[in-house]
């Protein structure tokens, strides 16, 4: 989740859907195609397959027979014992004993006698040569099913390895051991044993794929809880303070004029904070407001502005126990002036908002709307909330607010243009849409030096496939801001949409790391390309960088997944000396590896 609109933001599936070919469910590294082939396993025998059918409606037993006492059929019980007769009249091999024993467990587990399948299973084990391993994975894996329904993870976790043993490359095994691991927490061995299963079945596999998606969530929200104990905040680049400072028309901080002092006297407090915003030399701010916030009542002319002005520091930051606290001073102060406290509030609800806690960040818009109706700060950033949340009529409703009350500002015009583009694709209005692009158009030749203008721009032609048009947008947009680095990094995602040139957007990416780095946007995608280049020791690095720069719980939970992933894939493929570039170009159609 961006933590504002400005300066276009694609979502994380869209990043996911542009970078890898075919699509990536979240994970930055699962492929499958869109038409999956659902593979049978009836080679093994396996013990579950028929309750699974069962539970698919798949064929079964016929309706109109009668079941005996076991749940076998009374013709099904006499084949059986007149089988058992013949055979004891015989002298089977050790295999065809183990195997009888087998089938025998089979049975007892598809009627839901779990003891006496592990029974028989444990005599087909003891039964089967040492020199039959396909045949001893089998047996392991089939007593471990029984186990897992036995809720015994730890002895299903025991036969699926033994089954391993046996057979290396046992999917089943890697599958139901994965399992095993989710119900005792063991998580990061759960997703190496369901990233081995994905792995083996060659994303073909739907299920196995939304599974390992959702143990690879799982795995970095947890992470992200672990990690924000020793989490340290760091600034954004320049480029980006400055880009969200400019996005408030009515900002009091901006409107408070500092007398120079006299010749030989150093500015101190907030009015060296203040001369820190004017020079871009952002990392001042915070000691500067320190200092003016610990100087005495009756010295302190500006304590609630600088709280204001520390508190936006913070929250920029991604400190946010830090700025909840400066904020909140200044909301509750009762002598503050309402422009500050409206500001606090507005501060406050995008706060809560990248804490993924909606209904209070609108609770605050609310109470700032209240105390200071005329204020399009308020609208203006609620509205790009709404379209954060895909509530595109409330976004546009919000945007006309702001229009109305500040109509020369630049920006809110062309997100409005936007949010009304997003709706026209939602309805499919063909009119509309056609409407809409007359008005990005205005918007360009009304406000020619506005990067914004141009950005969006460039967006909404990548979203019609009109490329080349697209780039000469995103060109002019960098001719305004060569120092965004965020517009470099769509650029190369356009141009892999475009082209599939992965060295030139590699380039751009780069490039855009030069200009900014402290750019996540940029290493998470370089990263995400490393993945679909099969670079995994790369990739794991660059995600780890945007995991330093990530402000939000969901962001670093994104990250912290997409991380995971590739370390799993490293883990797995070592393990069983497979080479994933070969997995993933056979994943993604391209011509088989032989293995």
């Amino acid at each position: 989740m961006a933590y504002r609109y400005g300066s276009i933001s694609l979502t994380r599936w869209q990043l996911a859907l542009l970078v890898g070919t075919p699509v990536a469910i979240g994970l930055g590294i699962y492929v499958y195609r869109k038409s999956i082939s659902e593979r049978k396993s009836i080679g093994d025998n396996d013990a579950s397959n028929n309750v699974g059918d069962r539970k698919k409606g798949l064929p079964g037993k016929d309706k109109n027979q009668t079941l005996s006492i076991d749940g076998t059929t009374e013709d099904k019980e006499f084949e059986l014992k007149k089988k058992k007769a013949e055979l004891e009249s015989l002298k089977l091999s050790p295999l065809k004993e183990a195997t009888m024993y087998k089938n025998e467990g089979n049975v007892c587990y598809r009627n839901g006698k779990y003891d006496e399948a592990i029974s028989f299973y444990d005599k087909a084990i003891d039964k089967c040569p040492s020199e039959e391993r396909t045949d001893l994975a089998i047996f392991y894996q089939n007593r471990a099913a029984a186990y897992e329904m036995l809720k015994k993870w730890n002895r299903v976790k025991e036969d699926c390895t033994r089954s391993l043993q046996y057979n290396p490359q046992y999917a089943k095994a890697y599958y139901r051991r994965a399992k095993a691991h989710e119900a005792t927490n063991d998580l990061m061995d759960c997703l190496d044993d369901v990233t081995a299963t994905c792995i083996l079945e060659m994303f073909h596999n739907n299920s196995t794929i939304m599974y390992a998606d959702r143990i690879l969530k799982q795995t970095g929200r947890e992470a992200t809880e672990r990690a924000l104990k020793e989490h340290v905040p760091v600034l954004p680049s320049k480029y980006f303070i400055y880009t969200y400072l400019s996005s408030f028309i009515a900002d009091p901080i901006e409107t408070i004029t500092i007398l120079a002092p006299e010749e030989g006297v150093a500015l101190k407090g907030f009015a060296r904070a203040k001369k820190a915003l004017e020079d871009r030399q952002y990392e001042d701010v915070i000691a500067a407001c320190t200092e003016e916030i610990e100087t005495s009542e009756a010295e302190s002319q500006y304590k609630s502005e600088a709280l204001l002005l520390r508190g936006t520091f913070y929250l920029l930051s991604g400190n946010f126990a830090a700025a909840k606290h400066d904020l909140d001073a200044v909301i509750n102060n009762a002598a503050a002036e309402v422009s500050l406290h409206a500001a606090a509030l507005i501060k406050r609800a995008s706060l809560h908002i990248q804490q993924e806690e909606k209904d209070l960040g609108l609770v605050d818009f609310d109470a700032a709307s209240k105390l200071q109706p005329n204020n399009p700060d308020i609208y203006h950033q609620r509205a790009q909330i709404y379209i954060l949340l895909d509530q595109l009529n409330e976004a546009l409703s919000e945007f006309e607010k702001v229009i109305k009350m500040a109509p020369n500002h630049a920006m809110a015009y062309v997100q409005k243009c936007y949010a009304e583009y997003r709706m026209s694709l939602m309805s499919q209005d063909q009119m509309r849409l056609m409407i809409v692009m007359n008005e990005f158009k205005n918007a360009i030749e009304k406000y020619p030096d506005c990067v914004e203008c141009f950005s969006l721009m460039g967006q909404v032609l990548s979203d019609q496939q009109q490329f080349q048009q697209a780039d000469e947008f995103y060109e002019k947009a960098l001719k305004l801001a060569p120092d965004n680095a965020s517009l470099h990094v769509h650029r190369a995602i356009m141009l892999l949409q475009w082209k599939g040139d992965i060295e030139k957007a590699i380039t751009l990416i780069n490039h855009a790391l030069e200009v900014d780095s402290k750019c996540l946007l940029a290493y998470e995608t370089l990263g995400t390309i490393e993945v679909q280049r099969a670079n995994l020791n790369h990739a794991v690095d660059l995600f780890e960088k945007a995991i330093k720069l990530a402000k939000s719980k969901s962001e670093m939970s994104h990250l912290y997944a997409l991380r995971n992933a590739a370390v799993a894939q490293i883990n797995v493929t070592s393990k069983l000396g497979i080479d994933m570039a070969k997995i993933s170009a056979l994943a993604a159609g391209i011509a088989p590896p032989s293995m």
